[in-house]
């Protein structure tokens, strides 16, 4: 397997997949498993350490988004706070969006209703913080296809990244290249101030 194997697997499968329990289900293997292996092994020559997980969902139920991310310890370990490197599989097309994201629960949390006001806006000024990065990762609003309080906060959370269709995830050097990218841009925010901005007047 590779990596550029792996998401096509999760885009093409994942729909079907849906349709049956998630417990014992290869493809929920391959999302908690060989899919995070295939990521390990991409961000190897790129030193770390990192922490590396898929989420296809929770107990009894599949995500609407599922997930693969990779988290530096020293910002965070989970999805939920903090700022990270995150591969969401949208709902309504056979795509993957590379996202440096925000953490979506923890705004929520915070903010309650507002959560994606505020996520939007804090994730407008990080691109400034980001500025050198805007051509390289050139994607500033995402898609994910499906209503709900999660889905809605990974679209309101995205600071920038890359969307690949079906066809752009054979192209394994691609991949580790834009992997290695968005890494880059990762390391910089948090070398930068991360989610730290200051007061506007």
């Amino acid at each position: 397997m590779s990596l550029g194997y792996a998401l096509r697997r999760i885009v093409e499968e994942y729909p079907l997949a849906r349709t049956d329990p998630p417990a014992g289900h290869p493809l929920a293997h391959v999302i908690r498993k060989a899919a995070p292996d295939e990521l390990r092994r991409a961000l190897a020559p790129l030193g770390g350490p990192f922490v590396v997980k898929g989420s296809p969902g929770r107990g009894s139920h599949w995500a609407a988004v599922p997930w693969l991310a990779l988290f530096d310890p020293a910002v965070t370990t989970s999805a939920t706070r903090g700022y990270y490197l995150v591969y969401l599989f949208p709902a309504h097309r056979e795509a993957v969006h590379l996202s440096l994201a925000q953490g979506t629960v923890a705004a929520i949390r915070e903010y309650g209703p507002r959560s994606g006001d505020h996520l939007r806006e804090s994730g407008a000024r990080l691109r400034e913080r980001l500025a050198d990065f805007a051509a390289h990762l050139p994607v500033t609003a995402i898609t994910l296809g499906c209503a709900g309080e999660l889905p809605e906060g990974y679209e309101a959370a995205h600071i920038l990244g890359l969307t690949y269709d079906l066809a752009a995830l054979a192209d394994e050097r691609r991949l580790h290249a834009d992997l290695a990218t968005g890494l880059a841009a990762y390391r910089a925010l948090k070398a930068r101030g991360g989610l730290d901005l200051p007061t506007q007047r």
